[in-house]
């Protein structure tokens, strides 16, 4: 079973993505902060991680470079899922490494689609 980390200060999100990586097949973790999703992937790497940007503690984009400068952590398929739609956004998240980028608010059509593009489902 492929699994999934789902890092978002918002619980009712958390909530609501893992119901639809569960129903995908995916067996989901989930961080409230990047700094407690590093701590996860520290211990063993996910196959996929969907990635709020603004949360406290360690935002998206800082766990992202954090993850990318690990050993192996150039392995998991991150795809952000944040309200942040400016084109200054995405193009900082595409240099840091993400592989694709959801806009929130999204459904189980959405995640399936893109994680279907980025090759987790």
């Amino acid at each position: 079973m492929k699994t999934c980390l789902v890092v978002d200060d918002s619980k009712v999100i958390r909530m609501v993505a893992k119901k639809i990586l569960q129903d995908l097949g995916f067996e989901v973790q989930e961080a409230a902060d990047g700094s407690e999703a590093l701590e996860i992937c520290k211990q063993k790497f996910p196959e996929g991680v969907l990635l709020d940007w603004n949360m406290p503690v360690m935002d998206g984009l800082e766990y992202l470079r954090a993850l990318r400068a690990l050993p192996g952590g150039d392995a998991p398929i991150v795809v952000f899922c944040t309200t942040e739609n400016d084109m200054n956004h995405i193009q900082k998240a595409i240099e840091a490494g993400a592989n694709e980028y959801i806009m929130k608010p999204f459904d189980s059509e959405i995640i399936q689609t893109k994680f279907a593009q980025v090759g987790l489902l």
